[in-house]
C-alpha cells in the first residue's frame, strides 16, 4: 500500500522565497494551533519553524532563540526570559536587528518594547500590555497555542521535491544516550561544563553542517554552518575572546588541526560525536576536556 500526502490549500502567500516567486500555504496532517497578529510571510513561517525547533529543546527553562534568513543566529538560557533575551541579542547584536524570535515563556512589555518592525515574535503568550505595545508598533506576533513541550509531535517527515523524484525522511528526533555520552579525556569536566555541553551539542541539530558552536553559560558566541573546512576558525573568530574557557560543539569529529586550532582559542571542553586516538592524545596533551555522543547530528540541509 502505497502512503498518500494530502494537503489542502489554505491560501496565496504575498511572495516565496523572493518577490519574483509565487507561494502557497497548504493544510496538513498535525498542524500546530497559533493565533497571528498579521499574515506570515513565506520568509516568516520558515524562520519561525527553525526558531520554534530549537526553542522545544528547552521548552522547561527561559530560553530565546533567534532566525534569520532561515539560519540561527543565536541562542541563549536565562533565570529569567528577558535575561535570557538579553543574552541571546549579545550572541551576534548585528544579525538580531531583524529576523524572528522565539521565546519559551511569556512575553511582556519590557521585552517586546526591544523590538523593531523587522521582527516578527512567537512566544506561548503575550501579556495584554505587550500586546497593546505591539499592535501600536505594529510589531507582528505570534501566539503558540500549542504547548511547547508537545510541539516535537508535530515534527514528523521532511518533505523535498526533486527532479529525481521526491524525497521523504524522517526528523532527527535523536536524543543524547547516557550509555554512549562518555567523557573520555584525562581531564574531567565539572556539572557546569556538561550542562553548557550538552546545551551546545542541541543546538548543532539544527544547524547546516559542517556545525561548530561555541557556547558558555548557557549562552552561543560562534556558531558556524554549511562552511566545510574552514568552520572551526569561523566560529572561534566570531567568538573572539568570549571562547575563553567555553565549550565547542561539532557535529563532525574534529581532526588534530581543529583542535590545535581550539587550544589556541582557550577552548576547555569539546563535544563530538566520536574520536581518533591521535586527537585524544592532543587533547590530553593540552588538558583539553573531551566528551563524545556516539551520534552525529551532520546535516546537509
Amino acid at each position: 500500500m502505497e502512503d498518500t500526502i494530502k494537503l489542502e490549500v489554505i491560501k496565496d502567500l504575498s511572495a516565496g522565497a523572493t518577490v519574483s516567486q509565487s507561494a502557497k500555504l497548504y493544510q496538513s496532517h498535525g498542524m500546530i494551533d497559533y493565533q497571528s497578529s498579521a499574515e506570515l510571510t513565506y520568509t516568516d513561517i520558515l524562520n519561525l519553524t527553525l526558531a520554534l525547533n530549537v526553542a522545544s529543546e528547552f521548552y522547561d527553562v527561559c530560553a530565546t532563540v533567534l532566525v534569520k534568513n532561515n539560519t540561527l543566529t543565536g541562542a541563549a538560557l536565562g533565570a529569567t526570559i528577558f535575561e535570557s533575551f538579553q543574552k541571546a541579542i549579545d550572541c551576534n547584536p548585528i544579525d538580531s536587528i531583524c529576523g524572528a524570535i522565539a521565546i519559551t515563556k511569556t512575553a511582556d512589555v519590557e521585552l517586546v518594547r526591544l523590538l523593531t518592525k523587522q521582527h516578527v515574535i512567537v512566544a506561548p503568550d503575550f501579556t495584554a500590555e505587550a500586546e497593546n505595545y505591539l499592535d501600536s508598533k505594529k510589531i507582528k506576533y505570534v501566539k503558540l497555542n500549542t504547548p511547547l513541550n508537545e510541539y516535537k509531535n508535530f515534527l514528523t517527515e521532511e518533505i523535498v521535491v526533486t527532479p529525481f523524484g521526491t524525497v521523504v525522511q524522517e526528523k532527527n528526533k535523536k536524543e543524547l544516550d547516557k550509555e554512549s555520552f562518555k567523557v573520555v579525556s584525562k581531564v574531567k569536566p565539572t556539572v557546569e561544563q556538561i550542562e553548557d555541553a550538552i546545551f551546545a551539542w542541541k543546538i548543532t541539530k539544527y544547524i547546516r553542517s559542517a556545525g561548530v558552536v561555541i557556547a558558555k553559560d548557557f549562552k552561543t558566541s560562534g556558531i558556524a554552518q554549511g562552511i566545510q573546512t574552514p568552520a572551526f576558525e569561523y566560529a572561534l573568530d566570531k567568538s573572539c575572546e568570549q571562547a575563553k574557557e567555553a565549550i565547542l560543539a561539532s557535529d563532525v569529529p574534529l581532526t588534530v588541526h581543529d583542535l590545535n586550532v581550539a587550544v589556541q582559542n582557550r577552548i576547555s571542553l569539546i563535544i563530538q560525536p566520536g574520536v581518533t586516538e591521535d586527537v585524544l592524545k592532543q587533547a590530553d596533551k593540552f588538558e583539553v576536556g573531551m566528551i563524545t555522543t556516539g551520534i552525529s547530528n551532520f546535516s546537509v540541509v
